[in-house]
């Protein structure tokens, strides 16, 4: 999700650079721009909701804190277009959030699930893996390369890229499974049916984060050629 951003934030940086720099450049507050306002307070969200990640009397806070921060992920992407603030650091902190917000989770989950801490420990490299990779992909082949692989030749990554609903549900799948799993280790929540409500939105979401980890797999090799494009394009200029 905080790819797009990323990218968005670039383009509108850049072609606005020039004149901004010149109205601006002296009074604008990039601090305080509002998606950023909004970002701080996903920062602190978060960190609420790790100081009380393994209280089980307080996990219903945890949970409802951990919640709302990734839920306003999906607003300070709108605000920034909206108003005209995309911003570089924007972009960064929202992906810095994400990014740490899930670590901060899977390393709850590793400690009460003891059994499956290896799954942890490998969703969380993968994830960071991932997303670290691709970005720095995107950046090496803006910078230095025109034969950057276009997500179009990558049906995966063009797909749940360029389609805004898939995106958003398959981020939002994600979190539902892991921020369940977290409540499943206190309480079955309501019954229905004859069986907890935690489980059975863990049991629905799981697919999705399979999938996602699938996903995330694919735009690590896909990252990786990106980067192996520059590198062969730096090595032969260095032979001419």
């Amino acid at each position: 999700c905080d790819l797009i951003h990323f990218r968005e934030a670039v383009v509108s940086t850049q072609s606005t650079g020039d004149s901004s720099a010149n109205m601006a450049s002296s009074t604008t507050n990039v601090f305080l721009f509002v998606p950023n306002l909004i970002g701080y307070a996903r920062v602190i969200l978060m960190l609420v909701a790790f100081y009380f990640m393994t209280n089980p009397e307080m996990y219903q806070i945890t949970v409802a804190c951990y919640l709302l921060s990734q839920l306003l992920d999906a607003f300070d992407g709108h605000a920034a277009r909206l108003l005209g603030q995309c911003s570089k650091l924007g972009a960064m902190l929202d992906q810095l959030t994400d990014r740490c917000s899930t670590l901060g989770l899977v390393m709850a989950l590793g400690i009460l699930y003891p059994d499956w801490f290896l799954f942890f420990q490998c969703y969380a490299v993968l994830d960071i893996a991932s997303h670290w990779l691709h970005l720095t992909a995107s950046h090496y082949s803006g910078a230095t390369s025109h034969k950057q692989i276009d997500l179009s030749e990558n049906p995966v990554l063009y797909y749940y890229y360029q389609n805004r609903t898939v995106l958003f549900s398959m981020c939002a799948g994600n979190e539902m499974f892991f921020s369940f799993l977290y409540l499943l280790s206190f309480s079955e929540g309501p019954i229905v049916g004859g069986v907890g409500l935690f489980r059975t939105i863990v049991i629905f979401s799981a697919p999705v984060m399979v999938l996602k980890s699938v996903i995330s797999i694919v735009q690590l090799v896909a990252a990786a050629k990106n980067i192996v494009i520059v590198d062969t394009e730096e090595h032969d200029r260095a032979r001419r």
